[in-house]
């Protein structure tokens, strides 16, 4: 596989909150937005809110703001770990301790699988895709997402997630984007960095994501978003 067969796009940032209302103030404060309602992940017992932060640039992207819902458990098998490393106790304390922040991002492809193998020839183990869903007025919104069983973030979250919007064959998945309002808010640039910078751009290439910064650095992504205040940077982790 080739970037000239597989074509990955970037499809939301991830930002962790100790809780949804700590998160929704957080986003109101330093991006001057109240997320959207989201909705709950029964399959990870997680839940979230949304804001829409597409641009020119990255057409059909949003943030996330997800945390643990204390209502519900995770589904899966005994000892399975929850996506984007959430019920790692370290990263748990420091948002505990500082806040809310960036930890990750996905990346949406038109088919998972393939994008799934590309990684795996280099030596990257995505995971398991999983089928997950969420409730929402319009309907299931459903979805095909890479977790590992550990629920670790690979390359120290700089290498994203992936992402397939739909069932399996399903010509105009549903995103949720299509029933996001504009919040003013625009992304306007995406860093990923890690000490083996020819590695991620390697997986960059094998997966078809065109156009991302690479540097050599901490693990971890700094994002920056356009806001009617002027341009703000999220950065994981945040001292990036």
């Amino acid at each position: 596989m080739n970037q000239q067969i597989l074509r990955t796009t970037v499809d939301h940032l991830v930002v962790l909150a100790a809780t949804l209302d700590e998160g929704s103030r957080w986003c109101t404060r330093l991006l001057g937005v109240t997320p959207s309602p989201g909705g709950q992940h029964p399959l990870m017992g997680t839940h979230n809110r949304l804001v829409n932060i597409s641009s020119f640039a990255y057409p059909d992207t949003y943030l996330e703001i997800i945390a643990l819902d204390p209502e519900a458990e995770s589904q899966r098998a005994p000892g399975l770990k929850r996506w984007f490393d959430i019920d790692d106790p370290v990263l748990l304390a420091q948002v505990a301790r500082d806040g809310p922040q960036l930890i990750h991002f996905v990346a949406r492809c038109p088919d998972v699988q393939p994008a799934v193998q590309a990684l795996g020839a280099l030596g990257l183990d995505c995971g398991e895709v999983l089928q997950a869903s969420r409730p929402t007025p319009e309907g299931l919104l459903q979805w095909r997402i890479t977790v590992r069983d550990d629920g670790q973030r690979l390359l120290g979250g700089a290498l994203p997630t992936l992402i397939q919007w739909g069932e399996a064959g399903e010509a105009e998945p549903r995103h949720p984007t299509q029933t996001l309002p504009y919040s003013g808010l625009q992304l306007q640039g995406l860093l990923m960095t890690n000490p083996t910078p020819e590695l991620l751009e390697n997986a960059c290439e094998a997966i078809g994501l065109a156009g991302m910064q690479v540097q050599n650095g901490t693990p971890g992504i700094r994002a920056t978003l356009q806001t009617e205040r002027g341009l703000v940077q999220l950065s994981s982790p945040p001292l990036l």
